[in-house]
């Protein structure tokens, strides 16, 4: 639900279709690292995503978040290009 309800519709799409495709094969680790990732603001999140896809300007991101955001940049990469 979390994922699904950001704020920004952006991010809802990124992350809900993450989280409906994706949450039930994360290890608990990953899971601790999703919830960690979803303290952060949708406006850094968005940057931070896209510019994993390509489509945004870089940002740094926090270092222990770059491996979720790797795989959701890829996840929501993937997907998009699937809807184009």
């Amino acid at each position: 639900m979390r994922s699904w309800r950001r704020g920004m519709k952006e991010m809802d799409l990124i992350l809900g279709r993450f989280a409906d495709d994706c949450l039930s094969g994360l290890s608990g680790p990953d899971l601790d690292l999703y919830e960690r990732m979803l303290a952060e603001n949708d406006q850094d999140l968005y940057l931070w995503v896209t510019a994993r896809i390509g489509d945004g300007p870089t940002r740094e991101a926090p270092q222990m978040l770059t491996p979720i955001l790797d795989r959701i940049a890829r996840h929501a990469a993937t997907r998009f290009a699937a809807d184009r």
